[in-house]
């Protein structure tokens, strides 16, 4: 996933940085690439036309997402990129009866949720929000340089908090 796009670019580079994944790319499945103490997966796992899944194929792709998470049995942390993945993600903690409702919880860049596992939101790296300034890359290595404290110390860093 993300392998040889845009925003894979960005992506890859932070994770590098914040000593999640062995290279600063990733050109194709092949190319060597590994990630530590990280697992990167979808709201959607398909490319749906226009680049904008509808609710229903959400719907459809959560119960991979649901299953995932039941087998990431030390996860501390979850870095959601963008606004689509945060409300799937939070669907499912709903569902689960971990959350009472999804209002609760703001989308926002750099904000941790005060969730087991934290919760931490993101721009999505998409050709959008990097193109026009929204999200730059030293915003998108704040936020996974938040992560690996987390996952080295135990604690949530100091930061933007709800």
């Amino acid at each position: 996933m993300f392998t040889g796009d845009r925003s894979g670019d960005y992506l890859y580079r932070s994770l590098h940085r914040a000593g999640f994944a062995s290279q600063p790319d990733s050109r194709s499945a092949d190319d060597g690439l590994e990630l530590r103490d990280a697992w990167i997966t979808a709201s959607a796992h398909c490319a749906p036309p226009g680049n904008k899944p509808a609710p229903q194929e959400l719907l459809n792709c959560s119960r991979w997402l649901d299953r995932e998470l039941d087998l990431l049995t030390e996860l501390r942390v979850v870095v959601v990129l963008g606004r689509v993945a945060m409300e799937v993600y939070l669907r499912i903690l709903k569902t689960r009866g971990q959350i009472n409702r999804i209002s609760d919880f703001e989308f926002g860049h750099n904000l941790m949720h005060s969730l087991s596992p934290a919760l931490l939101s993101s721009y999505h790296p998409s050709q959008q929000n990097t193109s026009t300034g929204l999200l730059t890359q030293e915003m998108l290595d704040e936020v996974f340089l938040r992560a690996r404290q987390i996952i080295q110390f135990g604690r949530v860093p100091a930061g933007p908090r709800r």
